[in-house]
């Protein structure tokens, strides 16, 4: 007797793929761990043994011998930004960089090679991660004094790897028309030496200066060239995702116009991954006219869905941006810096009520976790609708007060948190907290959990590598560079943190319908990797490699043999 479900009938034609001789975890009680599956078109049509898959072969049906390889549903990252991944790939990777000295060195080889005014872009240094102070220093972060020295006839903006701050020479500076007596622009700090001469750091909005030259430049080039490079970045980022068996990504926030261009890729079948995409960086009044027109959910085998907008309401802790609740320990006059101010924001959210758009606030301290749950909560009483219903989320949730942890199970706030950054920043967070509040606050998951609230997981590329098996290895087992865990009773069981890196990331998205499970019915997206995370032994997650990466029934990455 066949034990596959086909949409209400037994198939009379034969697949058009067919997967077997593998251990498919199929993430629904129902299915368990099955053998085979059958594909058609783009949807799962059938599960079961291998004997019971054949009756699913045909002449034409493509064939697939896993070696007992594991298949998981297609993962899913829950919160990345597609397009600077992409970018990330066209410029100066400082992520390994140990020291300034290293940074340094390879602008100046770029330099070498650069046309004279031409920009040098680079992004992922982190001053906490070097292995020595530079001096001299402003807040641990060295003065652009040699930048200037190795690319004096080239403008240099290095962006930190938390993407909330940026590093730049006087030249950049200059374009940007930052000098001496520049003032700091609302919610962003022009760091300034003893003598009040800018040392090169910008933190959060004042790094938009910079970028506002930037963009200037690259808007002269021809208008062919722009899409050819934008072009390139989506088949860059596309590439990566696709390596590392991801077939959906969330997009933390593209502009009205970027959606455009991606819109016409999808027509052009030219997106490699599906794309569910935030809006952001618009104003309360372009929102308002524009959101009725860019209101797209997904729909069958769809590979751009636009129905959030990305809100930001302070910045990142490595940068003294996050917004806390008591000063910084190694900074003891701030508390961090407001980026959209709560007005705004409740704003933005009133609109979005009214067009059915989904609201996902950036808040990573714990002033902003608890101001982002409480504007939520006015929204919500003032509409008189149920948040849970509307599945709004806060991006990262890193640092929450113990008093606002329970408020997201019952509110129906969805945390989207990213494990890489708890084994990433553990190191040095009790530096800007102290070890009592870092305890006490930081990368609460199982408490979050336990109120029950909903998690969704990702790695924020490219501030970190995209590498979910990375991230699902420091969702597990919390483990820092140095073989230390990060408070480790605070981690997610295997089965919790695979579900937070597909089902739980669909749901986020109102596309659990569609997928983040292997059942019939849904699309045919898939991972095979190497083996079964939920099974093996926990410190040999890290070394999973992705075999094949299934979007929409179509094999779209196969690993060298």
């Amino acid at each position: 007797m066949l034990t596959f479900w086909s949409v209400g009938r037994v198939l009379a034609e034969p697949a058009d793929l067919v997967l077997r001789n593998g251990e498919i975890v199929t993430l629904e009680d129902k299915w368990g761990t099955q053998e085979a599956l059958a594909v058609t078109g783009h949807t799962i049509v059938a599960l079961g043994s291998d004997a019971e898959m054949g009756e699913h072969i045909g002449p034409k049906t493509k064939v697939v011998d896993l070696n007992r390889a594991t298949v998981i549903p297609g993962l899913i990252e829950g919160h990345g930004h597609f397009l600077s991944l992409g970018r990330a790939k066209q410029m100066l990777d400082l992520r390994d960089a140990q020291n300034y000295e290293a940074i340094v060195a390879l602008v100046a080889q770029a330099a070498q090679k650069a046309d004279p005014g031409a920009w040098i872009i680079g992004m992922g240094w982190h001053q906490d991660k070097w292995d020595r102070v530079p001096e001299p220093n402003v807040d641990g972060v060295p003065l652009n004094t040699k930048l200037n020295e190795v690319a004096p006839d080239n403008p240099v903006y290095l962006g930190h790897a938390s993407g909330h701050a940026a590093f730049a020479n006087d030249a950049a500076l200059a374009a940007a028309g930052i000098d001496d007596g520049t003032a700091d622009p609302d919610g962003g700090t022009i760091v300034r030496d003893a003598n009040g001469k800018a040392t090169g750091l910008l933190r959060e909005k004042a790094k938009g200066l910079v970028e506002q030259a930037i963009a200037a430049f690259e808007m002269r080039l021809p208008p062919e060239e722009r899409a050819k490079k934008f072009q390139a970045q989506v088949k860059l980022a596309g590439e990566e995702a696709l390596r590392f068996g991801i077939t959906s990504f969330h997009d933390a926030g593209s502009r009205f116009a970027e959606v455009d261009a991606l819109r016409g890729l999808e027509e052009q079948n030219a997106l490699p991954v599906r794309l569910y995409v935030m809006l952001r960086g618009a104003s309360v009044s372009d929102y308002e006219q524009k959101l009725a027109d860019y209101y797209m959910p997904a729909e069958e085998n769809d590979f751009l869905a636009v129905r959030s907008i990305k809100q930001q309401i302070d910045g990142a802790l490595g940068a003294h941006g996050a917004w806390l609740l008591e000063p910084y320990t190694d900074k003891p006059d701030s508390t961090g810096l407001v980026l959209d101010p709560v007005a705004q924001i409740e704003n933005v959210g009133a609109l979005a009520l009214k067009h059915g758009f989904q609201i996902n606030t950036h808040a990573i301290g714990t002033r902003a976790n608890r101001e982002v749950l409480n504007l939520y909560e006015r929204v919500w009483q003032r509409a008189k609708v149920s948040g849970r219903e509307l599945r709004w989320r806060i991006e990262h949730a890193q640092h929450i007060h113990l008093q606002d942890i329970p408020r997201f199970g019952s509110l129906g706030v969805i945390a989207a948190v990213q494990g890489v950054h708890c084994a990433s920043d553990g190191p040095w967070i009790h530096t800007r907290l102290g070890e009592g509040r870092t305890e006490l606050t930081s990368y609460r998951w199982r408490d979050l959990i336990d109120s029950g609230a909903r998690l969704n997981n990702g790695t924020d590329a490219p501030v970190e590598s995209l590498d979910p098996f990375a991230s699902l290895h420091a969702s597990i087992a919390r483990v820092m560079k140095d073989g230390k865990a990060f408070y480790p009773k605070q981690s997610m069981t295997r089965l919790e943190a695979l579900r937070s890196y597909t089902i739980d990331n669909a749901y986020s998205a109102f596309e659990e319908d569609q997928k983040g499970t292997i059942t019939p019915g849904k699309l045919a997206d898939l991972a095979v990797i190497s083996g079964n995370m939920l099974t093996m032994p926990v410190d040999e997650i890290p070394n999973i490699k992705v075999l094949y990466t299934i979007v929409g029934g179509e094999i779209r990455y196969q690993a060298e043999e």
